[in-house]
């Protein structure tokens, strides 16, 4: 499926009522599910469980010592809580890369200013390279993805201050 023909179904799922939409045609098929909206926060002092994979337990090695629950520590969490950023999100499913060519600079490290528009990764979907922007003008805090890695729809790519 073409590139613009995926956007332009992005936009007409996000712009309406509806919540999903999937698509088959000869070449492939595309599933298209919007996202709901955010789950409210714990109140402090309770126990939230983490969902866990299938044969894992709480601390992931399968011998039954984990307990599988995690505990959300209300005003403390808040206070040591750094400042997020601004996530630079994925615009699409795809192949992560940081330079324009395997042996080439990356477009961006840490601590490299960038302004808006200033490309900073490459995201390779359908044998097509996108060269992602940044939209939004800072110092870029942490790479949050490994060259070649699969990327999801939404994921961040990196954090800028």
């Amino acid at each position: 499926m073409d590139l613009r023909k995926l956007k332009t179904l992005i936009d007409l799922v996000s712009d309406s009522n509806i919540s999903e939409l999937e698509i088959v045609e000869a070449d492939g098929k595309v599933r298209i599910v919007k996202a709901g909206p955010a789950a409210a926060p714990a109140p402090a002092g309770t126990w939230v469980a983490a969902p866990m994979p299938a044969g894992l337990n709480g601390n992931g090695n399968g011998n039954g010592n984990g307990s599988g629950a995690a505990a959300v520590g209300g005003d403390r969490l808040a206070e040591e809580a750094p400042d997020p950023g601004h996530p630079v999100k994925s615009p699409m499913v795809g192949t992560f890369y940081r330079a324009a060519s395997p042996g080439a600079a990356p477009f961006v490290q840490v601590g490299a200013a960038v302004k808006v528009g200033d490309p900073i990764c490459i995201i390779e979907a359908m044998k097509i390279m996108n060269e992602i922007e940044a939209d939004k003008a800072g110092t870029v805090r942490e790479i949050l993805c490994e060259d070649g890695q699969a990327v999801e729809f939404g994921q961040p790519l990196l954090i800028i201050d």
